[in-house]
């Protein structure tokens, strides 16, 4: 088993999802900004050309961050569950990976492949360096909606980390290295963000 790694949030957010569970497997350097994950022989790996991917023993590969975590779920059970112990947590848990996916990190990461990153996506995927400012407008505006439900949890679902978590702290840690920081009047989900940046996986 090896995982196709390189830069950017979607490989981190999958490492530290690795990290979390004690899952660790070797690990293929992918040259992001040179586009080797546009050409040959990558596009085997992964024929949609993104990052990560984790190969398995058998020779499959699986694709996509959420699915990639929730295999590396459900084959470590000695740790505890990032997804839920019961199927009322593992729908809470999909409910909001999925609202801060769509809602957060899909704009926030397009403003900045449509804005800053323009250079190195323009010829990679169909970019709309219009849409830019209204793209990471609209992930500012879906913090401070997060930001009065999260309230004094510990937690985006509650009292326990999941997968939620580790999509969100990704997005986030991405944005801020990228000229979008969070808003600081957002205090709940500033004190959420030092949480887990102080937690030993944010380093992976």
């Amino acid at each position: 088993m090896k995982l196709y790694n390189s830069i950017g949030p979607n490989p981190r957010m999958v490492r530290m999802f690795m990290a979390e569970k004690g899952f660790d497997v070797p690990k293929v350097e992918v040259d992001l900004r040179g586009g080797e994950n546009r050409r040959e022989p990558y596009l085997k790996v992964n024929p949609a050309g993104q990052t990560p991917a984790l190969e398995l023993d058998d020779g499959s590969v699986l694709a996509e961050i959420t699915a990639i975590c929730e295999y590396v779920d459900e084959k470590k059970k000695d740790t505890p569950s990032l997804l839920g112990d019961t199927p009322e947590e593992r729908a809470k848990t999909r409910m909001w990976t999925r609202r801060i996916d769509l809602n957060i990190y899909e704009p926030a990461l397009n403003g900045f492949r449509f804005g800053e990153g323009l250079k190195m996506f323009q010829n990679r995927v169909r970019c709309i360096p219009e849409a830019a400012a209204g793209l990471k407008a609209t992930a500012q505006d879906k913090l401070k909606w997060l930001e009065g439900l999260i309230g004094s949890k510990p937690f985006v679902a509650g009292n326990k980390l999941t997968m939620a978590d580790i999509l969100l702290f990704a997005c986030l840690d991405f944005m801020v290295s990228v000229g979008q920081p969070l808003d600081p009047e957002c205090k709940n989900l500033t004190a959420w963000y030092g949480r887990m940046k102080a937690r030993p996986s944010a380093a992976a």
